[in-house]
C-alpha cells in the first residue's frame, strides 16, 4: 500500500479516493487471513512431524504476523474512514510511533550536533540535571544517570523532609522494561511513561491505582495520593517544548565551542540562565497554569505578591 500510494501521486496532488477504494478492497480480501493463521497456530501443536524447535519458531512467527496485521488494519481503517492523523507534518501512516531521530555518518557519531538529555520539574520548569553523552545513544540510557545526579544533589539538602523523586514522566521512547524495573526499585513511579500512543488518563479509578501499586511492588513506598498526582502530572509535550524553547533562546541553539567539553560548557550555561529566569519568575509570582494547578492539588496557599513587591521596592 505504501508503494501504491507513492505511485498514485500526481503533479502536486495524491489520488486519495483511488487509494482509499483500493485499500478497502484489500481489507476485505485479507480478512480471512486472521482466521487461517489462528487455525494453523492451533493445529500446529498436534503436528507430529514438527520438532519442538520448529513449533516454537513457527508459533513466534505467526504471533508476530498477527500483531502486525492488527496494527496495519487499524491504521488502514483510519485512512479509509478519512480520520486525520494527530501529526502536523507528512508522516508514514503505518508507523506505530513517529518521532524525529538523530542519524550519524561514518566519520562522526552525530550528523547535526549533539543530543542532550535533561530532567526537570514539570510545574515550574526548573532543570535539576543535564546529561550530554558522547555519540548518539538511546533515549532510555539517559534516564538512570540523570536520576542519579538528582539524588546525589538531594543528599546535600539539609532541610527536612529531604526532597525525593516520586514519579517520572517521559515520551514513548522511554518505554522499556529494563528501565522501569530499576526505577521501581528506587521507589519511583513510572505511570508518566506511556506504553502506547494513546494519551494517559489524568484521573484513573482507585482500582487501577491499587493494582498499579501491587504489580510494581510500591504499595509500601507510595500512597494513593502520590499516584494520583503522578497521573495528573503525566507527560506534557507543551511543557517540554517550552523548556526547549527557553534553552534555545539562551544560547543552546548552536554550538559555539569546539568538542564535547565545549558543548557541555555551553549547555550548562544555558541551563543556569534558564533556572535563574525561572527562580526570578517564581519570586515575582508569575506562575504558569500548570504550576497553579499543582498548587491547588497540593492545597498550597497562594503566594503573597504584596510581600514580594515590597521586597523588590
Amino acid at each position: 500500500m505504501r508503494r501504491f500510494g507513492r505511485q498514485c501521486r500526481g503533479p502536486g496532488k495524491v489520488f486519495v479516493s483511488l487509494v482509499r477504494q483500493t485499500e478497502t478492497h484489500l481489507l476485505v480480501t485479507g480478512d480471512p487471513v486472521v482466521a487461517l493463521a489462528r487455525t494453523v497456530q492451533g493445529q500446529m501443536q498436534s503436528a507430529a512431524q514438527l520438532t519442538e524447535d520448529q513449533r516454537a519458531r513457527w508459533d513466534t512467527t505467526l504471533t508476530v504476523a498477527l500483531a502486525t496485521h492488527q496494527q496495519i488494519t487499524a491504521q488502514s481503517r483510519r485512512l479509509t474512514h478519512g480520520k486525520p492523523l494527530t501529526h502536523c507534518k507528512i508522516v508514514n501512516a503505518y508507523d506505530s510511533t513517529i518521532a524525529p531521530i538523530c542519524k550519524g555518518k561514518s566519520n562522526c557519531p552525530t550528523q547535526f550536533g549533539r543530543k542532550p538529555g535533561i530532567i526537570a520539574e514539570s510545574a515550574t520548569g526548573c532543570i535539576f540535571a543535564v546529561q550530554l553523552p558522547v555519540g548518539n545513544p538511546s533515549d532510555a540510557s539517559y534516564v538512570l544517570p540523570l536520576v542519579a545526579q538528582v539524588q546525589t544533589a538531594f543528599t546535600h539538602v539539609t532541610q527536612r523532609p529531604t526532597p525525593a523523586i516520586h514519579s517520572l514522566a517521559g515520551d514513548l521512547a522511554l518505554n522499556d522494561a529494563k528501565l522501569r524495573e530499576p526505577l521501581h526499585a528506587c521507589g519511583i513511579l513510572t505511570v508518566g511513561i506511556p506504553r502506547t500512543v494513546e494519551p494517559l488518563s489524568p484521573t484513573p479509578p482507585p482500582e487501577a491505582i491499587q493494582q498499579l501499586l501491587t504489580t510494581t511492588g510500591l504499595h509500601r513506598k507510595r500512597t494513593l495520593r502520590q499516584v494520583q498526582l503522578a497521573y495528573a502530572a503525566g507527560y506534557s509535550r507543551p511543557v517540554v517544548e517550552s523548556i526547549i524553547a527557553s534553552l534555545l533562546s539562551r544560547g543552546a541553539a548552536q554550538r559555539r565551542y569546539k568538542g564535547w567539553r565545549g558543548a557541555c560548557v555551553q549547555v550548562s550555561m544555558a541551563v543556569m540562565a534558564h533556572n535563574a529566569a525561572t527562580v526570578r519568575r517564581i519570586r515575582l509570582g508569575r506562575l504558569t497554569t500548570r504550576a497553579q494547578k499543582f498548587r491547588r492539588l497540593l492545597h498550597l496557599t497562594p503566594p503573597n505578591l504584596l510581600k514580594y513587591q515590597q521586597g523588590i521596592n
